[in-house]
């Protein structure tokens, strides 16, 4: 019978099929990967110290229970919010990079000032974690014992009452400066980059008064007095709110809404099990627990709702802002 040769491929041949095989199997190996395979960062754009801030730590101890990867907070303070803002609309959509914000960065600052993003254009809802409602403060040994004693001293000072908050335009500035205003107060406006650095001001004597949310005002024990609450339910026994006051309509354009928001164009499949994740962490009996002893609510809204109700801010925030400049 007659043999046949053996035939034996080229080396090159050899490596161009090896090479083959290898990216082939890098490339399922990549499709089959479930997200996410490494840390999260959640960009914060305020500073240390604030309610935010605050929150963020709750969320980044549990959270990775359902993620099943650490979640890294990252603090960017800067230009009333945009300079992290900025910073999470240039990173990829792959669900790497969050950002934790509130509603007056997000839809209203847009109305104020020229802006390197489009926050509705450039950002998903991923979840609505939670609302809470400012209060005026002021120091402990402050000489006003009430909101009618502040008042009546700033009618008869002009200018000479410095309210700081934690940036124009920002979640202190909207409701403090309507509230002020509409009790007749001319004040002076001192901003700060968050509401950490405001609070840091007022107990150092840099400013008269300024607004805090309830984790951080919990966290003061009695450094500090309050003196109103921007709501219309009692937040504090004893402590008035701008309803029972006479001031109708800042409870409802003063709320802070805390948002998780994703680059838009996240894929589907990574943005469903981020906004899954967060699902599961307001049924966590321990996130329950630490966000009640920061003294905030767990009230959460998942990311398509809320993505509705995001869409009518930006309406609601113009008129706001063309009444507090002045306009029609």
């Amino acid at each position: 019978m007659k043999a046949f040769p053996r035939i034996f491929p080229r080396p090159a041949v050899v490596k161009r099929l090896a090479a083959t095989v290898i990216l082939s199997a890098m490339t399922i190996g990549s499709a089959l990967a479930a997200y996410p395979e490494k840390p999260v960062t959640v960009i914060i754009p305020l500073g240390a110290g604030g309610s935010h801030d605050l929150n963020a730590r709750v969320i980044s101890s549990v959270l990775p229970t359902y993620l099943g990867q650490p979640v890294i907070v990252q603090l960017m303070p800067g230009s009333g919010g945009a300079t992290g803002t900025s910073a999470a609309a240039a990173a990829a959509a792959d669900g790497y990079t969050l950002l934790f914000t509130h509603n007056f960065i997000d839809q209203l600052q847009q109305h104020v000032t020229k802006l390197p993003y489009n926050t509705t254009k450039d950002f998903v809802t991923v979840v609505r974690t939670n609302s809470a409602a400012p209060s005026i403060i002021v120091r402990k040994d402050s000489k006003w014992q009430s909101f009618a004693d502040m008042v009546a001293w700033g009618k008869q000072n002009p200018g000479k009452l410095r309210f700081g908050h934690s940036g124009n335009w920002g979640a202190f500035m909207v409701p403090g400066a309507m509230l002020l205003s509409d009790a007749g107060v001319k004040a002076t406006l001192v901003p700060h980059k968050g509401g950490g650095p405001a609070l840091q001001a007022l107990l150092a004597g840099d400013i008269d008064v300024t607004m805090a949310l309830p984790s951080v005002i919990d966290s003061q024990g009695d450094a500090i007095r309050v003196l109103a609450s921007v709501s219309a339910t009692t937040l504090t026994k004893g402590v008035p709110t701008t309803v029972e006051l006479g001031f109708k309509g800042i409870d409802q354009v003063g709320t802070m809404n805390r948002v998780m928001l994703a680059p838009r164009g996240v894929p589907a499949d990574v943005l469903a099990k981020l906004r899954s994740a967060f699902v599961k962490l307001n049924d966590d009996k321990t996130y329950m627990t630490l966000m009640k002893k920061l003294g905030e609510g767990t009230d959460m809204i998942d990311g398509e709702s809320y993505e509705k109700i995001r869409a009518n801010q930006s309406v609601k925030y113009k008129a706001l802002v063309d009444q507090l400049k002045g306009g029609k």
